[in-house]
C-alpha cells in the first residue's frame, strides 16, 4: 500500500434480518472501488447491535459498539429491528434512532435520484431523471417525544419541540449542501417545508429559515407547506433541489420520494452531525425475506457510496469522492442491463445484483479513474 494512502476506520453494523446479506457485497464493492481509485482504503470493523443483539446480551446498542462508533471515521449500518422482538413496554427495538440522539446526528439526508433502468410510477419523461435531496431534522420536532410520550385514560400526548439551535444548524447544513450541489450543476435552491400557517412552532421554524437564508445570498430560498409539497412530489418533483423540514414531515416525504425512484430498495440515506455520520439504506430489516438471498443490495451499496463521498469532502480526499461516483455509475450501468429485483416482480436476488454492479465497476473506462487518489 503506498505510503500516502489514507485509511478510514469504518464501524460496520450489519444489524438484523437482511442486514448481513446486503452488508457483505456492499463492503466488497466499496473496497474494490477504493483499490481501483488508489490512495484510499477502508478498515472495516464489524460490531453487534440490533434486535438479535438485544436477545443475546440484553442490550440493543452495547456500550462497546457505541465506543467503536465514536472512534470511527464513519458508521455504516445495514438494518436493525424485528417486529417480533420488542422491549418490555411493547415498542420496537430501534437503536439506530437512539444513535441519532447519542451522536447528535441532526441532519437526515435522503437523496432522491433516478436510476437508469429502474421503473418509477410517473409517466412524464422528466420524472425519469430526478435528482433532489430531502433534509429532515433528526433530533427534535415531533421525534423529541421519542420515549417520552404520555398516555392517559382519556388522551395521549406527544410534544413537538423546535429549537433555534437545532433549526439554525439544520438550515446551514441544507444551504451548504445546496451550494455544493450548485457547483456540480444543480439549481442551488433550498425549500423550507413546514406548516407555518397552522402551528406556531412551524412559523418559528420558517422565520429562522428566512434569517439563515440571508447568509447565503448566492442561493435561492423559498418556503412551502408540507401538503403542497406532497402534491408536487407527484405533480412536478423535477422542480426540487434541496428541501429541508422537521423530522416527522421528512420521515413521510422521504418514503414518498423513494417511491418516485422505484422504492426503498433503491433509496440510500445518511444521518449526519457535526462530528459523526451514519450511512444506511432507507429500508428495514425485512425479516420475511431474510436468509433467502432475495434482498436488493442497491440501497446499501449507494449508502456506502454516500459514505465515501462524505469522507472525501470531510478529509479533502478527492479519491474518495471519485470512488463514490464510480459506484453510483456502476449501479446505474448494472440496472440499465435489465436487472429486475424481487420488489419489481423480478428474479434477480442479492448475489446477482451485487455481481452485476461489481462487473460494471470493473468495466469503468480507464479515463474515469485516471488521476484519482
Amino acid at each position: 500500500m503506498p505510503a500516502d494512502t489514507k485509511t478510514f476506520a469504518i464501524c460496520v453494523l450489519p444489524g438484523d434480518g437482511i442486514g448481513t446479506e446486503i452488508m457483505e457485497p456492499c463492503l466488497a464493492i466499496l473496497d474494490h472501488a477504493c483499490r481501483k481509485v488508489g490512495g484510499i482504503s477502508l478498515e472495516n470493523q464489524i460490531w453487534p447491535a440490533g434486535a438479535a443483539c438485544y436477545v443475546e446480551c440484553g442490550e440493543a446498542l452495547p456500550k462497546a459498539t457505541m465506543a467503536a462508533a465514536r472512534k470511527a471515521d464513519a458508521i455504516l449500518l445495514a438494518a436493525m429491528g424485528d417486529p417480533a422482538i420488542r422491549y418490555a413496554d411493547g415498542t420496537e427495538i430501534t437503536p439506530q434512532i437512539e444513535m441519532r440522539f447519542e451522536l447528535e446526528l441532526y441532519a437526515g439526508v435522503r437523496p432522491v435520484r433516478s436510476i437508469a433502468g429502474v421503473p418509477g410510477p410517473l409517466a412524464d419523461p422528466r420524472a425519469h431523471a430526478l435528482d433532489f435531496v430531502l433534509i429532515r431534522e433528526s433530533t427534535e420536532g415531533l421525534f423529541a417525544s421519542y420515549g417520552k410520550g404520555v398516555v392517559e385514560e382519556a388522551e395521549a400526548r406527544d410534544t413537538q419541540v423546535i429549537t433555534r439551535k437545532g433549526s439554525e444548524r439544520l438550515f446551514r447544513f441544507a444551504f451548504h449542501l445546496a451550494g455544493q450541489r450548485k457547483g456540480a450543476g444543480a439549481p442551488g435552491r433550498v425549500t423550507c417545508v413546514d406548516k407555518a400557517n397552522v402551528f406556531k412552532s412551524m412559523a418559528f421554524f420558517r422565520d429562522i429559515f428566512e434569517q439563515i437564508a440571508t447568509e447565503f445570498p448566492d442561493l435561492d430560498a423559498n418556503c412551502a407547506y408540507v401538503d403542497a409539497v406532497a402534491l408536487d412530489f407527484v405533480r412536478r418533483p423535477w422542480d426540487f433541489d434541496v428541501l429541508v423540514t422537521e423530522n416527522m414531515f421528512g420521515d413521510i416525504l422521504s418514503d414518498l420520494g423513494a417511491g418516485l425512484i422505484g422504492g426503498l430498495g433503491m433509496a440510500p440515506s445518511a444521518d449526519i452531525g457535526d462530528e459523526y455520520a451514519v450511512f444506511q439504506p432507507c429500508h428495514g430489516s425485512a425479516p420475511d425475506i431474510a436468509g433467502k438471498g432475495l434482498a436488493n443490495p442497491a440501497a446499501m451499496i449507494l449508502s456506502g457510496a454516500m459514505m465515501l463521498d462524505w469522507l472525501g469532502h470531510e478529509h479533502g480526499r478527492d479519491g474518495a469522492i471519485k470512488a463514490a461516483a464510480l459506484i453510483r455509475d456502476a449501479v446505474d450501468a448494472a440496472f440499465l442491463t435489465g436487472l429486475k429485483s424481487v420488489e419489481f416482480e423480478g428474479s434477480d436476488g442479492t448475489a446477482r445484483i451485487a455481481e452485476a454492479i461489481m462487473k460494471a465497476l470493473d468495466s469503468a473506462p480507464a479515463q474515469a479513474v485516471a488521476g484519482m487518489g
